[in-house]
This record gives C-alpha cells, sequence and structure tokens, in this order.
C-alpha cells in the first residue's frame, strides 16, 4: 500500500484533519493534499510518516 493509502486509513479510522497530521508528522500541513494532488515523497519523509502510524499517535 502506498503511504498516501497508508494515511488515508488512517485518518478515516481517527478522524483526525489532513492539516494536523501533516503537523505531527512532518511539520507541514500542506503534505495530505499535496500528496493527493501527485506529490511523490522523499525517503525522511515517508520514514516519518512510518514512523507515526507505526506509534498509533494522536497525540
Amino acid at each position: 500500500m502506498s503511504v498516501l493509502g497508508k494515511i488515508e486509513r488512517y485518518l478515516r479510522r481517527t478522524g483526525m484533519p489532513p492539516t494536523r497530521f501533516g503537523r505531527l508528522t512532518v511539520n507541514d500541513p500542506r503534505l495530505v493534499r499535496d500528496l493527493r494532488n501527485g506529490r511523490e515523497p522523499g525517503r525522511r519523509i515517508v520514514a516519518r510518516v512510518e514512523a507515526f502510524l507505526a506509534r498509533g499517535s494522536e497525540q
């Protein structure tokens, strides 16, 4: 599954707004919007997102 797919599933499950997710994971409130519009995340972004998702954290 793509990183965007994992994010979308997390957002649906938790009800977290996409901007909050971006701020908490990579300090970029536009992250999810940009990914939805075709942005390709780099390895560091993917690693930070996956680490956040692995923690299952809503902080």
